[in-house]
């Protein structure tokens, strides 16, 4: 077991009953593809070794008893009720999951849930997805339910959607749930086709820059960008923006708003970038690599507009130090984290951009090194 998953562990083992089962899901990065996922695009995304982890067990009655040990946080939910309730925050991802359930018809009995973690929140690495997944494949395993990892993916894209109220796509669910070690995948979100390649960054390593600028989700323009292309593609009798050539955009700009055209721009673009990264590391050329990086900040900074004056100034700082070969904002935007791809042997980057930021914003800057790690599993089998 690795020693942050036992450091979890541990945590929970004080909290939970001897019988209880243990799952943890892990956050996710994606190197490139942003906002494509629900565009049935293109994305490429990685399990990372920062996630939660729940234990749940049986408790003989009809309540949902949940204890949060990070957010120091208690609440409980009758099952019969569990659709007529809604709270604030990350509570709304467990009542969503166990809706979800209970609307496919699994049958669930009173349980204990405990919760931990150490993703970042608002951070841009999935936690909601971590959440949603380690609650689902725990309860899989409680009761016996019998669903497979697909089924699993697809109940939590779904309390997202209809208990949070974010249309979020498939990607972060996707990518916390088959992860695999040292290995990003290529995934069509449409299809759901996936790709692993092995990855190896040689003297450079990744390295995200949270700018502790909080965003969520709900509260942002994220379902507006959603439904300004879905506009777009019924416009052109087409299921997804990422159906069409750029070309074909182009020849009807006049018949298009400017934001409808820029999004759906965008979004072409980044599908051609995704592969052409996958390509790049196939074969093993980083300096492509990070350069599309950096297209794809300057696509998401001018054209979907969802970055913010702090992610494009990490971005910026990190293009003129000569010490990262690519960056990017990541996650839905407004907030979070930078994706960069360092040299290893940096030093002068991370003290510079620190003291800058700090001056410019009044905030401190934290890093954060990833690894590409496994997806979504049950501890006690390890």
């Amino acid at each position: 077991m690795d020693k942050d998953i036992k450091s979890l562990y541990e945590k929970l083992l004080k909290h939970s009953k001897v019988d209880a089962v243990y799952a943890y899901a892990p956050g996710r990065i994606n190197l490139i593809g942003e906002h494509t996922d629900y565009n049935g695009g293109y994305v490429f995304p990685a399990a990372i070794n920062l996630g939660i982890m729940t234990s749940v067990s049986k408790n003989r009655t009809n309540q949902v008893k949940v204890m949060s040990l990070n957010m120091d946080n208690y609440f409980e939910f009758n099952l019969n009720t569990v659709n007529t309730v809604k709270y604030d925050g990350w509570q709304n991802y467990v009542g969503g999951v166990v809706s979800q359930l209970i609307k496919h018809g699994y049958s669930l009995e009173g349980f204990n849930l405990c919760i931990t973690g150490n993703i970042p929140i608002g951070s841009g690495l999935s936690s909601s997805a971590a959440l949603e997944n380690s609650i689902v494949i725990a309860l899989n395993k409680l009761f016996s339910l019998g669903l497979s990892k697909h089924e699993m993916v697809a109940i939590s894209q779904k309390a997202e959607h209809d208990f949070v109220g974010v249309n979020c796509g498939i990607m972060d669910q996707y990518g916390s749930m088959f992860g695999k070690s040292d290995n990003a995948f290529l995934l069509q979100c449409s299809s759901l086709e996936s790709t692993f390649l092995p990855v190896d960054f040689e003297e450079y390593e990744l390295v995200l820059i949270n700018s502790h600028v909080n965003h969520s989700l709900g509260d942002s323009e994220y379902n507006v960008r959603r439904k300004t292309c879905e506009r777009v593609a019924s416009k052109f009798g087409v299921k997804y923006v990422s159906e069409l050539k750029s070309s074909v955009l182009l020849a009807k700009k006049s018949e298009l708003t400017k934001n409808e055209f820029q999004r759906a721009n965008f979004v072409i673009e980044e599908n051609k970038r995704v592969l052409s990264a996958f390509t790049a590391l196939q074969e093993k050329d980083l300096k492509t690599f990070g350069k599309l990086l950096y297209e794809s900040h300057a696509g998401l900074q001018f054209e979907y507009e969802v970055s913010c004056k702090e992610l494009d100034f990490l971005v910026e700082s990190a293009r003129s130090s000569g010490e990262v070969l690519g960056a990017r904002m990541m996650g839905g935007g407004f907030g979070g984290c930078s994706l960069n791809l360092i040299n290893k042997e940096s030093k002068m980057f991370k003290e510079s951009i620190t003291r800058t930021y700090l001056k410019k914003f009044n905030k401190k800057l934290s890093f954060i090194a990833v690894k590409l790690d496994n997806g979504a599993r049950i501890i006690n089998d390890e």
